[in-house]
């Protein structure tokens, strides 16, 4: 391959200024991968009457459309990066489109009864996933094009990651808050509905001037040779990026089941909240025992995988994450504040799990383009973003067949019941025990992945 078909990306520090740009984009991915995940299947069993089972199938099949659509878009990224030098134009759409339904998503009323109520979130949500695969896709696909440093990659995700826990923070304890600002459950949704998306608006937008920057430092592949003419030829260039890069399998499996992982913890605070620290308020407080030390553990972890390598990082991250979830499960026999503790421990990991593994996709891509030539990033970030897509669908899922199965009781806003001993057990177990051994087996797949540092630095040097 000749030196002229690979991308001419600078190896300098990244600006102050398009690190901010960049980290201000997960105010978008934090607040849509946060407030749905925790209030959206509770929003729907206990304020619209919607059964647990309905309400868990409801948010997946929105999961499995951003599956179904997340490789096109991130084939059609690359062919918009070959036609016009950048991936801002999905970017922008997806930020403009996204407030719109985010709001519509959370302004059913219960009096719609629960099969038009769950037919119009089903169906507002999936407008939503669109919005946000539109804007996710290329984005994740940008580090990779805006510098083929090594410690540059980790820096920059390092510092989104930063935003990324704060934004955590913000929707996972402002949203709640804003629900239960008046007295009336349905004003309050419509209320974190709008409020919400308009923010997740405000900073996709922004940070889509990334985009313009990455198209600076980048020499796109020729139009030509990465345009795909059917739907079907651009499903077969993931996978083809499947097959061929070892490192990618490791790392998107491993990935996904932490995923899924954090996506059952996720799903499981609100109920744990509300039926085990017996306040519907307390999910506050669990967000900021876990957001609290994950900002001040972000830093700490970019130093850790200068020194070690960002691999063993990320594998002292997720055993510290299994512990931390595993003594959990004493909430059965003695529920009480020790829980903010070891969410805190959980959250000095999750700040290493959120980081590390996207400071390592652009690693991926950059060895991937040594062989396969570059223009291909979109093609990566749209398997990888469908990925994670599975994995927080899943927890929902796995989270909503658990309260099935354990005899959990739906209700309407302002109605009040009385759950089984059984249904807070599971809500336990599907807070602790499950996201436990879904992050060990995590551990498992990460032993696969062989890119080391000079692995990389070596592509780098070759690209320059």
């Amino acid at each position: 391959m000749s030196t002229e078909a690979r991308p001419e990306r600078a190896s300098v520090r990244l600006s102050p200024r398009t690190i901010v740009l960049y980290a201000i984009g997960s105010l978008g991915t934090g607040g849509y991968a946060t407030l749905p995940g925790l209030v959206l299947t509770y929003f729907l069993t206990d304020n619209l009457g919607v059964a647990a089972l309905a309400a868990g199938l409801i948010v997946t099949a929105a999961k499995i459309w951003d599956v179904l659509i997340d490789p096109l878009i991130g084939a059609a990224s690359d062919r918009q990066l070959a036609r016009t030098g950048s991936r801002r134009g999905f970017m922008v759409t997806g930020a403009l489109a996204l407030p719109l339904f985010f709001a519509l998503t959370f302004a059913v009323p219960p009096s719609w009864g629960p099969v038009a109520g769950a037919i119009s979130v089903l169906l507002a949500f999936l407008a939503t996933a669109t919005a946000f695969s539109l804007f996710q896709v290329p984005y994740v696909a940008l580090p990779a094009e805006l510098t083929a440093d090594y410690d540059e990659r980790t820096r920059l995700l390092g510092w989104r990651v930063v935003v990324l826990t704060a934004a955590i923070l913000l929707f996972g304890a402002g949203g709640p808050a804003l629900r239960n600002a008046g007295d009336d459950p349905v004003l309050g949704y419509l209320l974190m509905g709008i409020a919400s998306g308009v923010v997740i608006g405000i900073g996709m937008l922004i940070a889509s001037r990334t985009a313009t920057i990455a198209a600076r430092r980048t020499v796109a592949a020729p139009a030509a040779a990465i345009a795909d003419s059917t739907w079907r030829d651009q499903y077969m260039s993931g996978f083809r990026a499947l097959k061929r890069s070892q490192p990618f399998r490791a790392l998107l499996g491993t990935f996904v089941l932490q995923a899924l992982a954090t996506g059952t913890m996720l799903a499981g605070a609100q109920y744990v909240a509300t039926w085990v620290l017996r306040s519907e308020d307390a999910v506050t407080f669990v967000f900021v025992a876990l957001v609290g030390p994950a900002l001040l553990a972000t830093p700490v972890w970019t130093v850790i995988a200068r020194r070690i390598g960002k691999e063993r990082a990320f594998a002292m991250a997720s055993v510290l994450f299994t512990a931390a979830a595993a003594t959990l499960v004493f909430a059965v026999w003695v529920p009480g504040a020790w829980i903010y503790a070891s969410v805190a421990v959980a959250g000095i990991a999750y700040a290493g799990l959120q980081s590390l593994p996207m400071a390592m996709l652009p690693d991926v891509i950059s060895h991937d383009e040594r062989t396969s030539g570059p223009g291909q990033a979109g093609t990566f970030t749209g398997i990888w973003t469908a990925g994670e897509t599975v994995g927080f669908a899943l927890g929902a899922t796995a989270v909503s067949l658990t309260l099935a199965a354990t005899g959990y009781i739906s209700t309407v806003a302002g109605a009040t019941v009385e759950q089984p001993e059984a249904a807070i057990t599971g809500i336990v177990l599907s807070f602790s025990i499950l996201p436990a051994v879904l992050m060990a087996a995590s551990l498992l797949t990460l032993r696969h992945y062989r890119l080391r540092r000079a692995d990389i630095e070596a592509v780098g040097t070759s690209d320059a």
